[in-house]
């Protein structure tokens, strides 16, 4: 009795599974043969609606990961989900299923737009471990084409503000070969959601991403007029390595070099020391402060603080040597022609010597010096700050 139990039970199953593979078989049949009749008589050359009306791609993007940006080469790098979405009515169907869901193989029978990144100086699609494509076909003819992408695109940089700066950089895309007339590209989700750059696919050191702005323009070219797709990427440069690695240290060297109008004015050699010691460090802050920065032909914000601090600097080496020859000519005019000049250390008991002049104590031009230079530097840095921080920096798109 058990055994036939179970022998029926077995033949149960086995008549499921031959009605669910013979349901897959016919569905998948189905499927073969709405792709056949769909490229039956399909030519991929021709763009949907040729000779009549104009083909509209819509189009959005999804940011994986934005970064770096580079200052030399003014370029940003960006990896992305590229989607367009178009209508063809030669691919209509009707079958047991409303979408087509298929691989990269089916891009290269059908049409797809010709789209390139006008300002893209490097582009990468990706093919590991196949091509990274999705392609699915709706049954009212609509198809929806995504594909991975990395690149590398032109950023033009205005940098007068440095470091305080923020730029708008363009990621610009269109048909190459067909003019407005027969392609025109929009936004599918609008002006708003159309591009979206989740905070977590962000690999910025240097800068934040504070947001961006998308448009639709035309270009009027020698071969015709095109429609082309903007979004601009606003970054803000972040101030903190600068401040660390710049600011502060030139801040210091100037505190430094004003450390000698409280040394003693005979203390030549040791005034003279400080003051290009410090210009040295000042020199060498200046050079590396530009190496990260492409050879423009303007000050930036940067090189106006170096040079006020250097002009500081200076000018507490400048009051150095003015001590010192002070010192040297006074001297000599006290001693006469061919004699060594007195030293007040080893003095005779008893005598006045009125020639020795009275070396010690603090200068005039040090007094004032203890006081100016300090609170002129403050000052310098007051409305520098005040004007950079409260600027708006941000680069417009243009």
């Amino acid at each position: 009795m058990a055994g036939a139990s179970l022998s029926l039970v077995v033949f149960i199953c086995w008549i499921s599974l031959g009605n669910v593979w013979g349901e897959e078989k016919v569905f998948s049949d189905n499927i073969t043969r709405i792709l056949d009749r769909l490229l039956d008589g399909y030519d991929n050359r021709l763009r949907p609606g040729s000779g009549g009306g104009i083909t509209e791609v819509k189009t959005d993007i999804f940011v994986t990961s934005f970064g770096p940006v580079s200052d030399v080469k003014m370029e940003y790098t960006m990896d992305m989900f590229f989607r367009q979405m178009w209508v063809d009515e030669r691919l209509k169907f009707e079958g047991p299923t409303e979408i087509l869901r298929l691989n990269n193989r089916m891009v290269d029978k059908i049409w797809t737009p010709d789209t390139f990144f006008r300002n893209s100086k490097k582009s990468i699609s990706h093919n590991m471990t196949t091509p990274n494509k999705l392609f699915r076909i709706m049954q009212n003819g609509t198809v929806l084409y995504t594909m991975r992408l990395t690149i590398s695109a032109e950023c033009p940089m205005r940098l007068m503000d440095f470091p305080m700066d923020g730029h708008a950089c363009p990621l610009r895309f269109g048909s190459y070969a067909y003019t407005s007339s027969e392609i025109i590209f929009t936004w599918r989700k609008g002006l708003t959601a159309s591009v979206e750059c989740p905070k977590e696919s962000m690999s910025l050191l240097q800068y934040d991403l504070v947001g961006q702005t998308l448009s639709s323009e035309m270009i009027k070219l020698n071969t015709g007029q095109y429609s082309v797709q903007v979004v601009y990427f606003h970054l803000q440069r972040k101030l903190g390595y600068y401040l660390i690695q710049t600011y502060i240290p030139l801040i210091m060297v100037v505190v430094l070099s004003q450390v000698s109008f409280w040394i003693n004015k005979e203390s030549v050699p040791a005034r003279t020391v400080a003051g290009i010691t410090t210009v040295l460090t000042m020199t060498t802050l200046s050079i590396s402060a530009r190496q990260s920065l492409p050879k423009v032909s303007y000050a930036t914000a940067m090189d106006w603080f170096i040079a006020v601090c250097f002009a500081f600097v200076a000018s507490a080496l400048v009051d150095s040597f003015q001590e010192g020859l002070k010192r040297r000519n006074h001297s000599v005019s006290c001693s006469e022609p061919g004699e060594i000049p007195p030293t007040p250390i080893f003095l005779q008991q008893g005598s006045a010597f009125p020639q020795i002049p009275q070396l010690a104590g603090t200068s005039r031009i040090d007094s004032y010096a203890r006081i100016l230079f300090p609170l002129t530097f403050a000052l310098f840095n007051l409305v520098y700050w005040y004007i950079y921080l409260a600027k708006d920096t941000m680069e417009r798109a243009r």
